[in-house]
């Protein structure tokens, strides 16, 4: 495959946020030739994530404006930096949402990159996917197989790896209970099975058609995140950004057993009993991801065959994808896929 081309700029489409609140517009970007290490990708697929929406919402800090959201991104590369060397032009690649690290501060030489004091991250300090070509640091970036569908594969890259991360924190657990039952607790369901867990999903209450899903992903139980089924959690994971889950989840925990949160942000959590942490329970979180994480955990998607429930939206129906993403009517995770992937 050829190594390197000559890139100029490129005017592509992308869906903008302009201002804390505001629907995104669309407009056109301006995209400078590839340096350094970077590539320039023909993004097929970006994934749609909770975390576009609390970046929507003004519930991320230091928010830059004007951004284009997307950090689960599939792409064709197009155009090659200087400095790159472990891509070719057509490889297809992943972006995830760790875009670039310093390397130098206490967690970076630690090994602990997703903890970054200077960490950029993709579609929020950074321009990210939705929209038809996007740059990307070639060292942060996932090679993926050819085959597949990229709207598929696409979910894997922030759903599936911080689920991913979020279930080894939660340590060895039979019985697994998750807290929303969207993108990453879908995937994690997989998982959790094929390893020998039983997942126990709680979803919005009411929500039938939802745990209905969660049923057919071989749940052995589901209902409302107000209910409590008959056999304690080894550990539980809250994906749902809903403080009040946490108390919950520890009602439902045996002792020694763990809650970890793994959004990046959440309502706050109320005060509840100490007896509810007692017993040597606990709660933790998990922040971002590292590489390690994703080439572990796409291989480990490609062993088991992990398959990705998606909803379809072209680019330009990104405001209806967060709508549904935000009323809680999706099953699985919504893609944007562009034309001709």
């Amino acid at each position: 495959m050829a190594r390197a081309r000559v890139a100029g700029t490129a005017a592509v489409k992308a869906m903008r946020l302009l201002a804390p609140g505001a629907a995104l517009t669309a407009a056109q970007v301006t995209l400078p030739p590839p340096r350094g290490h970077e590539l320039r990708l023909t993004v097929q697929a970006c994934g749609v994530c909770r975390t576009d929406l609390h970046l929507l919402d003004g519930e991320l800090p230091d928010i830059r404006f004007p951004i284009t959201p997307g950090h689960e991104i599939v792409g064709i590369v197009a155009a090659l930096g200087p400095e790159v060397t472990q891509f070719h032009i057509g490889d297809r690649v992943g972006v995830p949402w760790l875009g670039l690290t310093c390397g130098e501060c206490q967690y970076c030489r630690a090994g602990r990159e997703n903890l970054c004091e200077r960490a950029v991250f993709t579609g929020y300090n950074r321009d990210g996917g939705y929209a038809q070509e996007v740059l990307a640091d070639a060292r942060y970036c996932l090679p993926l197989p050819p085959e597949g569908a990229a709207a598929e594969l696409a979910p894997l890259l922030c759903a599936g790896l911080i689920g991913y991360r979020a279930y080894r924190a939660a340590g060895e657990a039979r019985n697994l209970g998750l807290y929303g039952f969207g993108a990453a607790a879908h995937l994690l369901a997989q998982v959790a099975r094929a390893q020998g867990g039983r997942v126990f999903a709680f979803t919005r209450s009411g929500d039938v058609a939802g745990q209905r899903f969660a049923r057919e992903l071989g749940a052995v139980w589901a209902g409302g995140s107000d209910e409590r089924p008959d056999e304690p959690l080894d550990a539980a994971i809250v994906f749902a950004p809903v403080g009040g889950l946490v108390p919950a989840a520890l009602a439902c925990v045996r002792p020694g057993g763990r809650v970890v949160c793994a959004g990046i942000h959440m309502s706050d959590v109320p005060g509840f009993p100490y007896r509810l942490l007692w017993g040597e329970r606990s709660v933790s979180s998990v922040a971002n991801l590292t590489r390690a994480d994703g080439r572990e955990f796409l291989a480990l998607a490609t062993r088991l065959g992990l398959t990705a429930t998606v909803e379809r939206f072209a680019l330009g129906e990104a405001n209806l994808a967060l709508q549904r993403l935000r009323s809680g009517a999706l099953q699985g995770a919504a893609v944007l896929e562009m034309p001709g992937t």
